[in-house]
C-alpha cells in the first residue's frame, strides 16, 4: 500500500488518480459515496434527530408536569429544537464534504482511494495486497465494501476514517463507503480480482446475517 498527499485536486492529471496510468493498466469503475448515506448511515443524523425529539417531548412534558409558564416552555423546546438544527446541519456538511473530495477508482490492477476533507491523500492498493473484498448492501442497492489487506499492511483509524472497518489495530479494514448500486463496483472489482491472479471471477457468496437489509457478500481474491 503506498500513499500520496496533497491539498488540491485540481492538479490531478486524472480524476481521483495522483498521475497518470502506466502502460497496460485501465480504469474500470469509479465512484464517490452518496452524501445522504453518509449523513444517515455514519453520521447517524437520524438517531441525533430522534433523540433531541425525545429532550423536547421531556421537556415539554416536565414543563406542565411542574406548572411553568408555557412561554418558558416554549423557550427551552425551541432553544433545544435550534440546537439539534445545528448539529444536524454540521454534520450534513461533513457528509457533503465527504462526497465531494472522495474518489474511488478501481482499475485492472489496483484499488485508489482518494479521501479526506481536511487533509486530502491518496491511498494506492495493488490487488497483490488484497485477500479478500466484503461487500454490504441493504434494500435500496447502496453498500459497503471493505477490503482485506495481506499481513503486513498498517492502517491508522484517523486517517482513514469513515473510509474503514473495524477498530482494533491490525484488524482495521480500508471500506468504499455508502455506495449507490454498490453491487456495480463489487462485480467489477470481483472480476479484475479474479482477472489479475489468471483465473475465473469467483463467486460472490451471501454472508448470513440477523437482517436481509444488512446481508454481505464476499468477494474472494484467490491465489
Amino acid at each position: 500500500m503506498s500513499e500520496t498527499g496533497g491539498p488540491e485536486h485540481d492538479y490531478e492529471p486524472v480524476p481521483g488518480l495522483p498521475g497518470r496510468l502506466p502502460k497496460g493498466e485501465m480504469i474500470l469503475w469509479q465512484g464517490a459515496p452518496s452524501s445522504a448515506q453518509v449523513s444517515r448511515q455514519i453520521m447517524k443524523t437520524r438517531w441525533i434527530a430522534g433523540y433531541f425529539a425525545v429532550l423536547v417531548i421531556w421537556n415539554v412534558s416536565a414543563g406542565i408536569y411542574d406548572g411553568r409558564m408555557v412561554s418558558e416552555i416554549l423557550f427551552s423546546s425551541g432553544a433545544l429544537a435550534v440546537l439539534c438544527a445545528m448539529a444536524i446541519a454540521l454534520l450534513e456538511a461533513f457528509a457533503w464534504g465527504v462526497q465531494k473530495t472522495t474518489m474511488y477508482t478501481i482499475t485492472n490492477k489496483r484499488v485508489v482511494m482518494r479521501i479526506g476533507v481536511a487533509l486530502s491523500a491518496t491511498f494506492n492498493l495493488p490487488f497483490t495486497r488484497i485477500v479478500s473484498a466484503d461487500m454490504r448492501e441493504d434494500k435500496n442497492g447502496c453498500g459497503d465494501i471493505a477490503l482485506t489487506l495481506a499481513p503486513g499492511d498498517k492502517l491508522s483509524w484517523l486517517v482513514f476514517w469513515p473510509h474503514v472497518r473495524g477498530f482494533k489495530k491490525g484488524a482495521l479494514m480500508p471500506q468504499m463507503i455508502c455506495l449507490k448500486e454498490v453491487a456495480i463496483a463489487g462485480n467489477v472489482l470481483s472480476a479484475a480480482l479474479a482477472g489479475s491472479r489468471s483465473i475465473d471471477a469467483p463467486a460472490v457468496a451471501q454472508r448470513n446475517t440477523s437482517t436481509p437489509a444488512d446481508a454481505g457478500r464476499l468477494i474472494e481474491a484467490a491465489e
